[in-house]
């Protein structure tokens, strides 16, 4: 009788029953913020995770109220370009969401990915709990001590910060411009390896 009533007072209000158990099931999602340089190439292969339900570009960091993409771009605000992770973490952990992030970029270079520089292209991980943080200091200890790079990580951890969602042309950016020369040259080839590393943890 309470399904029965739940169904009719959704087709009331207009909303779908698929949309309202998908949002009942993603009560229990977690949040990571993470910045590995351009958040394009960031998000293009966080949102291929299974388990991971939304992925928002944006900024973190910085002490210019709402940022526009200029701003943030002129390396002066302070923000790093940042994406916002939405997840189940009994999908997938958060030790495994920063398991990829430190595959999927170069944490030695300070400031840097490539091409682009700038501080708001710095390696970053913006903890949103005591857990988060003391994982992400954990790993760093583990990797260093591997010497799995040349050069030490310095990738910095911090407490998050207001998260500014980045302007509407900057999300999904990569699907929507698949043939900008960026994507095509930048985002595809790092993606395509990423794929083939992490294959088993790709949605179906």
């Amino acid at each position: 009788m309470k399904l029965k009533l739940l169904i009719i007072g959704l087709l009331i209000s207009g909303i779908s029953l698929a949309n309202k158990i998908d949002e009942m099931s993603k009560k229990n999602t977690e949040i990571a913020t993470l910045g590995a340089g351009c958040f394009w190439c960031v998000e293009a292969i966080f949102q291929e995770l299974e388990g991971v339900y939304d992925v928002e570009s944006g900024y973190m960091g910085g002490h210019v109220l709402n940022p526009s993409y200029r701003d943030v771009c002129s390396g002066e605000s302070g923000h790093a370009e940042v994406c916002q992770i939405t997840f189940d973490p009994e999908i997938i952990s958060i030790d495994e969401l920063l398991e990829i992030f430190w595959q999927v970029h170069n944490p030695t270079t300070l400031n840097r990915q490539g091409a682009d520089v700038g501080p708001q292209y710095r390696s970053v991980i913006f903890y949103h709990n005591e857990k988060q943080k003391s994982i992400a200091q954990k790993l760093i200890k583990e990797l260093d001590a591997s010497e799995a790079w040349d050069d030490p990580i310095v990738t910095e951890i911090s407490a998050a910060e207001k998260f500014y969602k980045a302007e509407n042309y900057h999300q999904d950016y990569y699907n929507l411009n698949k043939h900008q020369p960026y994507c095509s040259f930048v985002i595809k080839p790092k993606q395509e390896k990423f794929k083939k590393v992490f294959k088993s943890k790709l949605k179906k």
